[in-house]
């Protein structure tokens, strides 16, 4: 005796029902629209076991209900489980005179590069990274908001129902003008990443208008600067961060010269990626700067030399000792470089790594910050660990 319709077989009727049939709602269940509540332990002693004599478990996870999460095992799917993710209302608002519709809770800076044209998600960033917390320091991202007082960063301001947006005006163009403009009078910016040197291209910016830089600071001078106490400018020259390289260990470089102080490094030390907590920043005003605890020197400090400071500096601050020797000498060749994307072999996480090779040699490592397991961030090894390879 067997049988095809819903619950066990009786006692004593045999082996159940044969392997191709369909019992206890397995093909309704598999279908994602019944669940066995009768699961059997078996045949009795002595009765034979081939074909399938348990009644099937229920198949695949269970769906969740956003709505009423507390419910009980509802459905349960086959094909595997069904990522709900985190329900979210849609506002609208206008970009430039068109209107658009984003998830609540995006900032204007991703509705520009989600929603936007190219030349509205080309809006110039340099504290904004995709895998770090906004920073909302350069204020190079600004745009105009119908009934805001001033400008507003886009990298930090949250979207609102019928909020009306400007990215093009003259004052937006003058603000972002002016903070480059700024920033290159004070900082060398040779070194920024491609994006940034365009835009000072294409915003018309003259640092030279503020006159000739003032002298290169001695070494540690800016350290030891009490802060607030700061000095009339003459009129003669332009101020300036000008120090002195600092090169104390062996893994990299911090070039203060470079420096916009826009903070993500310190956040990529802190709660973004390492949690390490090693450098913050010091000082007020223009005499601010980045600095270990204490004023320690690197080495001594809690640095652990993951180089995720590294990754994230726009203008080339903070950069790996190989690629400094290589400037230095002359030999820095970033037209030949090829990059090829790997996985890290130290351990069993599955780091992404981009290996950048210039002359057949390992000169950079980063990881792509889109990454699932990386976000962008590496570990001492990760960063650094190359050497073996260009020992083969």
């Amino acid at each position: 005796m067997t049988t095809t319709g819903k619950g066990p077989a009786p006692t004593g009727s045999g082996s159940g029902a044969p392997a191709d049939e369909p019992i206890d709602g397995a093909t309704e269940a598999s279908g994602g629209a019944a669940v066995a509540t009768t699961v059997e332990t078996g045949p009795p002693p002595g009765e034979r076991t081939d074909g399938d004599t348990h009644a099937p478990s229920p198949v695949g996870p269970t769906v969740v209900d956003p709505v009423a999460p507390a419910r009980g095992a509802e459905e349960r799917l086959g094909s595997g489980p069904v990522m709900l993710g985190t329900i979210k209302r849609r506002v609208t608002l206008s970009l430039d005179g068109r209107e658009v519709r984003v998830p609540e809770g995006s900032t204007i800076l991703d509705a520009l590069h989600d929603e936007g044209t190219p030349e509205q998600a080309d809006t110039p960033t340099l504290c904004w990274a995709p895998n770090m917390d906004p920073i909302n320091a350069c204020r190079v991202c600004v745009v105009e908001v119908e009934g805001s007082r001033t400008l507003v960063p886009s990298c930090a301001r949250k979207c609102e129902d019928g909020m009306e947006v400007r990215t093009d005006t003259e004052k937006v163009r003058h603000s972002r003008r002016m903070v480059l403009e700024l920033l290159s009078s004070s900082v060398d910016m040779d070194r920024a990443s491609a994006d940034v040197q365009r835009w000072i291209g294409e915003y018309g910016v003259d640092p030279t208008r503020y006159g000739p830089p003032a002298p290169p600071n001695a070494a540690g001078e800016r350290d030891r600067r009490h802060a607030g106490h700061h000095h009339t400018p003459d009129g003669s020259s332009a101020a300036t961060v000008h120090q002195p390289v600092k090169v104390d260990n062996e893994l990299y470089v911090r070039d203060y010269s470079r420096c916009i102080m826009c903070y993500k490094c310190v956040n990529a030390c802190g709660s973004d990626a390492q949690f390490t907590f090693a450098i913050a920043a010091a000082g007020r005003g223009f005499d601010a700067r980045i600095a270990t605890e204490f004023d320690a020197p690197l080495p001594e400090s809690a640095c652990v030399y993951c180089g995720n400071c590294i990754g994230v500096c726009p203008t080339g601050a903070l950069v790996s000792r190989r690629e400094y020797e290589l400037r230095e000498a002359g030999e820095w060749r970033p037209e030949e470089e090829t990059v090829t994307t790997t996985i890290c072999s130290f351990c069993g996480v599955g780091c992404n790594l981009e290996l950048h090779v210039q002359q057949n040699e390992i000169v950079n490592v980063t990881s792509p910050a889109d990454h699932s397991v990386t976000h962008g961030h590496l570990c001492i090894k990760g960063r650094f660990g190359f050497q073996h390879v260009q020992n083969f």
